[in-house]
């Protein structure tokens, strides 16, 4: 927290810096500067030319600190959190976007921008995926015309709305569970202005009028095994449970019934991410084996070269 003999912002966000790393937080500055940004209502780059200016502490600046020592999320208290493009925002109840996640989007998001012949197009072959997958591919969208794709468990909507932002010619849908992610989910769309089709409703049942005719499915399932306890205080005491447990001792429970679903939702041929733990990736692929529904299953590491998202060809 910061001293009340502070009176330059410049000194406040050193103070700032100094709490936030004495509470175990490892991106202390950054935080600092975006709580600093989120009391002047401006930009972390605007913060750097008021500290140079010798501008005044901003009115909350200190409640803000003290509440993120705490670990309250940052998002939590900026209301904001940035995934891919997109800036969405979020608060409590809903689940706070990681940085991890955009693999997730990425792969869905590469495989709709593939230049695709007049078979592929009519649902043929449409599952082969690059193993090297650009952050942010530069290719022209087209590809991705008249190419339906589900996001199931969108929560605060954000693998949909990256993917129809990214995508802009692909049908984009999402369910959520929860009504309070779903009322995120849909604020979201709106502020954005995307397209989306974003339902309240269960993953495992979402959909039934789309059986058998979606190109693409995507999904980040709560995946945390029953009786694990995660070790962040961000996660643990704030991100709602309903987005976190798995419903079992593995942890894949949940993950397998969303799975099925989107087998059942996928065109022959049609192409599938899921996001797990990174210590689920051989379980995951495994289990996904052994059903009989996939084929070409592979993994995938995020940027950190962690086990992250599975994906899957729907067999025909």
């Amino acid at each position: 927290m910061t001293s009340g003999s502070v009176t330059s912002l410049r000194e406040a966000v050193r103070d700032a810096v100094r709490a936030l790393s004495d509470a175990g937080i490892d991106s202390a500055e950054f935080d600092a500067m975006a709580l600093a940004a989120a009391a002047l209502g401006t930009t972390p780059s605007e913060v750097h030319k008021l500290m140079i200016m010798g501008a005044p502490v901003p009115q909350g600046f200190d409640d803000l600190v003290a509440e993120r020592a705490r670990r309250v999320p940052l998002q939590h208290l900026t209301g904001r959190a940035g995934f891919r493009r997109l800036e969405l925002s979020v608060g409590p109840g809903v689940f706070v976007p990681r940085f991890e996640t955009e693999l997730v989007a990425g792969l869905a998001i590469a495989f709709l921008r593939k230049p695709r012949d007049g078979a592929e197009e009519s649902g043929e072959n449409l599952g082969t995926m690059p193993r090297t997958v650009p952050r942010f591919a530069g290719a022209d969208p087209t590809p991705s015309l008249g190419l339906r794709v589900v996001d199931l468990c969108t929560g605060s909507g954000t693998i949909a709305l990256a993917i129809k932002d990214e995508a802009p010619a692909a049908e984009v849908h999402g369910v959520e569970l929860s009504e309070l992610a779903h009322a995120w989910a849909i604020r979201n769309r709106d502020d954005l202005g995307l397209d989306v089709d974003i339902r309240l409703g269960d993953a495992t049942l979402a959909f039934p009028d789309l059986e058998g005719e979606v190109d693409v499915v995507v999904s980040n399932p709560p995946y945390i095994p029953v009786g694990s306890i995660p070790n962040d205080p961000e996660v643990r005491d704030h991100d709602p449970e309903v987005a976190l447990y798995g419903g079992s001792l593995d942890g894949l429970r949940i993950p397998l019934e969303v799975a099925a679903r989107a087998a059942a939702l996928l065109r022959p041929g049609g192409f599938f991410v899921m996001e797990h733990a990174d210590v689920q990736g051989d379980s995951l692929r495994a289990a996904l084996g052994t059903t009989g529904l996939w084929q070409d299953i592979q993994d995938h590491d995020d940027l950190n070269g962690r086990p992250r998202a599975v994906t899957a060809v729907r067999a025909h």
